[in-house]
């Protein structure tokens, strides 16, 4: 089969490679859609040490079972395998499974490629009715689904009168607040530095926008996500959340500065690191797209995979306004 594959930083090369045979337990899936993940532009860049060359990337993945029983079933894939046995994964933690694995992530080859192989039970039936590229985004929406599912409960406020403050516009920071929203918080802000990105999820996503110096001063919110994970964004998060309020830290940009702690401290305020999503977050995510809480999720474009590198290069310059590049080894 063909596969885009990470061979050193900023080098894909798209190539032929052995077909990938199930295990038992797992299915054949041929991929249809999968989309490009900050963490995904983390390996090309040399920055990720759990993601050596030479590897498959992508983890957001959408295809078609092929072979047996469910053959031509189509599925949305949730790329974190789990044993299922040890005290995480009873307690409905998985997400926190002390043998965790996800594909994209040595040793398991990810989803650029024209094929792969996944536990039966990490596939959620997306409906005739859902685009496979559509589909494909039940995987970093359930990032921000979880996140602010997490938040609301140590918060302890009706939905209504939560005021939450989202840092970043790809993928990670609108599938939380298109989350926030389908979870009952209606107050909603996105900080969005790049000009273009702004302009493009203010047209097509009906969300209120703001860049970092233009935020409101002495404002403060209940919920402040960090979709993004940089120490200008911690800091960000820090000034911004109220007394009592909840910082919500999703992205992994860098691991270091940022936060005031004397000030959390001080006020009180917790800071939540939240590590993908569980097998039921990952379920009530899908199904909020296939019921359409999340909105039409028209916000990406997609390329064929073959030209890959292409589309990391835009992504990492800075020219690309959609949330969310899909590619398809297809096209």
């Amino acid at each position: 089969m063909k596969a885009l594959v990470y061979i050193g930083p900023e080098a894909l090369d798209h190539r032929e490679v052995p077909d990938p045979t199930p295990k038992d337990g797992e299915v054949l899936v041929k991929v249809d859609s999968v989309g490009i993940c900050g963490s995904d532009m983390h390996a090309f860049l040399g920055h990720d040490e759990r993601r050596p060359a030479p590897l498959i990337l992508g983890h957001e993945v959408a295809g078609t079972i092929t072979g047996g029983p469910r053959d031509g079933t189509r599925v949305t894939v949730n790329p974190l395998v789990t044993c299922g046995t040890c005290p995480f994964c009873i307690a409905r933690q998985d997400n926190l499974c002390t043998t965790r694995q996800i594909i994209s992530m040595a040793p398991r080859d990810g989803g650029f490629a024209e094929y792969i192989t996944m536990p039966e039970r990490n596939l959620v039936t997306v409906p005739d009715d859902i685009a496979l590229s559509v589909a494909a985004l039940a995987e970093p929406i359930a990032c921000g689904w979880h996140a602010v599912r997490k938040a609301k409960a140590v918060l302890n406020r009706k939905d209504r009168d939560i005021r939450a403050l989202v840092i970043g516009g790809g993928a990670i920071g609108l599938g939380a607040a298109l989350s926030c929203h389908a979870q009952g918080i209606k107050d909603v802000l996105i900080v969005e530095p790049n000009d273009l990105r702004r302009a493009y999820i203010s047209t097509h996503c009906a969300q209120r926008l703001t860049t970092p110096q233009t935020i409101p001063p002495q404002t403060e919110f209940d919920l402040v996500v960090d979709g993004v994970g940089y120490e200008a964004t911690r800091k960000l998060a820090s000034e911004y959340a109220r007394s009592g309020g909840v910082i919500a830290h999703i992205g992994l940009g860098s691991n270091a500065g940022g936060l005031d702690v004397r000030r959390m401290t001080l006020q009180e305020i917790t800071f939540m690191g939240t590590y993908t999503y569980t097998a039921e977050d990952f379920r009530d995510t899908a199904e909020a797209i296939f019921d359409g809480r999340l909105g039409q999720l028209d916000w990406t474009e997609q390329r064929p995979l073959k030209y890959g590198q292409k589309a990391f290069s835009d992504i990492r310059s800075g020219v690309v306004a959609t949330p969310k590049i899909i590619l398809s080894p297809e096209m």
